[in-house]
């Protein structure tokens, strides 16, 4: 008889670690960085409450790997030059309460922020709102090492884990995308050449961490773009994923591209990609995480109880509520009120949940008033002041 799975209880990665429930706080982008790559204050506070809310891993969104190619002025850069110290601040406040705190590996590629990068993706692209050059194959061999570094330096720093960013339209989902990625070498065409820089990254971290530090990975179920990466080929990935040292895969989906609908902005009751995560199971024996739309203490519990998958990722749920998995281990607040939003603006509901996380790390939890014009304001004035101090602090645009 096949016992039912419990969200409370441990779950053991493939390298050994254990994780004390399977609630994790999925990777946002919180751009509560300094504007030079550092962790601030609030941002440790930040994390802090996340550890003591009783969740097993936070996950901080977009830790790049230079400074070249970021997905905002807030995130943050760990590399050579780097003042380690304040990370082991952040690392040391999100492992209160036996929580565990990873960083997740990112590279904007076409889509880093034209303010401060001039964007380089798999190939040139010339869209509406969306241009870049071309990475060169110096380029591309450049950042197994690039991602390795980072991973390393995460480690020393005491972060516990690291995801590597494959989804969402970020660089290496460009690179698995036939609508983004038309190269005609060893990284272009069919998708076990899309797949080929993903695979050389995930090894190379893992020979710079050893066997016994978690490497997770973000993976879209599809782009949900016409022509683009979709469930035929994210199952291959799945597949080929069986064979590498990944510890845990996190299916998401959708895009940041100009125009597309990202995953977050989805309505409805969620989850939003169990069915795809019933199919990946079917062809890895590798830890699942799925994240999107996850909104009632029932949803979570029913797909880890059916086996769809390990953990859960929850994101703007821990926002509205940062002691939510303490909450349902009490069988408190299953159903969290999630705002209604009379606007609808592009970009207003990212903008508003942003700057409710800069209100929790302010020991503020009361909600933000549902005003998504004043949002996106703050929002891109905060944006602003940092893309000025980030040209001042890192003056050379794309330094690989």
């Amino acid at each position: 008889m096949k016992q039912e799975r419990n969200l409370f209880e441990p779950l053991t990665l493939p390298c050994g670690i254990v994780l004390k429930n399977r609630i994790i706080k999925s990777a946002m982008s919180d751009s509560l960085g300094d504007g030079t790559g550092h962790p601030t204050i609030e941002q440790m506070k930040l994390y802090q409450r996340w550890a003591k809310g009783g969740l097993a891993v936070s996950i901080i969104g977009e830790v790049q790997c230079s400074s070249g190619f970021a997905e905002k002025p807030g995130n943050l850069v760990l590399n050579e030059n780097t003042d380690i110290k304040r990370f082991c601040e952040l690392a040391e406040k999100g492992k209160e309460n036996k929580a565990h705190i990873w960083l997740q590996l990112g590279h904007a590629g076409a889509l880093a922020y034209g303010p401060t990068s001039s964007p380089k993706g798999p190939s040139s692209l010339d869209f509406p709102g969306l241009r870049c050059a071309a990475l060169s194959k110096n380029d591309i061999h450049e950042l197994p090492p690039q991602f390795a570094r980072t991973a390393f330096l995460a480690m020393k720093a005491g972060f516990n884990g690291v995801q590597i960013h494959a989804a969402h339209g970020f660089l290496l989902s460009q690179f698995l995308s036939p609508l983004f990625n038309k190269r005609n070498d060893e990284y272009g065409g069919k998708i076990n050449n899309r797949i080929r820089l993903l695979l050389e990254i995930i090894e190379a971290v893992r020979a710079a961490v050893g066997h016994s530090f978690p490497v997770a990975l973000k993976l879209n179920s599809s782009d949900q773009l016409e022509g683009g990466f979709g469930e035929k080929d994210a199952i291959k990935v799945v597949g080929e994923l069986e064979n590498s040292s990944v510890d845990l895969i996190d299916i998401s989906g959708g895009t940041y591209f100009p125009g597309a609908k990202a995953a977050s902005d989805k309505t409805g009751t969620g989850p939003y990609f169990l069915e795809f995560a019933k199919r990946a199971r079917t062809v890895t024996t590798k830890p699942l995480m799925l994240t999107g739309g996850f909104k009632t203490l029932q949803q979570a519990e029913k797909a880890i109880a059916d086996g769809a998958v390990d953990c859960v990722g929850l994101a703007r749920a821990l926002i509205l509520q940062p002691s939510l998995p303490h909450l349902w281990k009490k069988g408190q607040m299953p159903e969290p009120n999630f705002p209604r939003f009379s606007q609808n603006l592009e970009g207003g509901v990212t903008a508003w949940y942003t700057m409710q996380m800069l209100e929790i790390s302010k020991n503020n939890e009361t909600l933000l008033p549902n005003n998504l014009k004043h949002a996106i304001q703050v929002y891109e004035e905060r944006d602003k002041m940092r893309t000025n101090i980030w040209l001042q602090y890192f003056p050379t645009i794309n330094d690989l």
